[in-house]
Formats: structure tokens, sequence, C-alpha cells
């Protein structure tokens, strides 16, 4: 798959965000070990820790579906360069990883950045 496509994804379902709260618009992009692609996006509540992450709605709709490993997560925000996933998502992430780990990709400028999931967490935890 083309992380290109993954990237236009998360821009796109960035768009329907809902976060009246934080103005911080999210997009994620999943691509699983089976080549299907799962989208999510942010949604806040007005009792704040109920409010769910775009990669980790991607991934619980992934789920749904029946897949269990991620190749690769596009995210996205229009706010920001760079812009990564939280620690929560990052050790979601983690346990839904394949056995070569997964790309995390990012956008930069015009440019794809890509990382592999344990830069980002080194020492995610697991029973």
């Amino acid at each position: 798959m083309d992380y290109e496509k993954l990237m236009e994804k998360a821009i796109e379902i960035s768009k329907n965000a809902y976060v009246p709260y934080s103005k911080f618009p999210v997009g994620a992009c999943v691509l699983s070990e089976n080549d299907k692609i799962y989208t999510g996006c942010n949604f806040e509540n007005s009792s704040f820790g109920l409010t769910i992450c775009a990669e980790r709605n991607a991934i619980g709709t992934m789920i749904a579906d029946g897949e269990r490993k991620i190749k690769a997560i596009a995210i996205y925000s229009p706010n920001m360069d760079n812009c990564t996933p939280c620690g929560a998502c990052r050790q979601v992430i983690h346990d839904f990883q394949t056995q070569s780990g997964t790309d995390v990709i990012t956008k930069i400028g015009s440019e794809l950045k890509i990382y592999k999931l344990n830069e980002l967490l080194p020492e995610g935890f697991v029973l």
C-alpha cells in the first residue's frame, strides 16, 4: 500500500472530527496485516476523559472487523506538522503491531515522515 494514499485518507477523515473544545481535529488511517484499511477521527465529550483519539477509533473499527495486526498507521492534524500519537495510543498500537513492527506515518509540510513504533515507544508494556 502506498503510504501517500493512507495519508490522504487520514487527511480526509480528519474533516469529520468532532472537536468543539480543543479545536484540534485528527484523522487516522490504519493498514491491517491483511491490507484492509480502517479510518477514524477524534471526537470529544464534555466529560473530557471520555474523548476518543482518532487512532483508537480506527483501531477499534479494525478490531470490530476481526483484524488484529497493524502494518501501518497514518496520522494527520491540520493544526500541526508531525502529529504523532499520544502515549495512550502508542501503547494501543503496540498491542496490535505486527511481528516486524508497525510504521507510523506523519506529515511535515508536503513530506511524509515514517517512524517505526518502537522509535516512539521503545519500552512498550507487555504482559
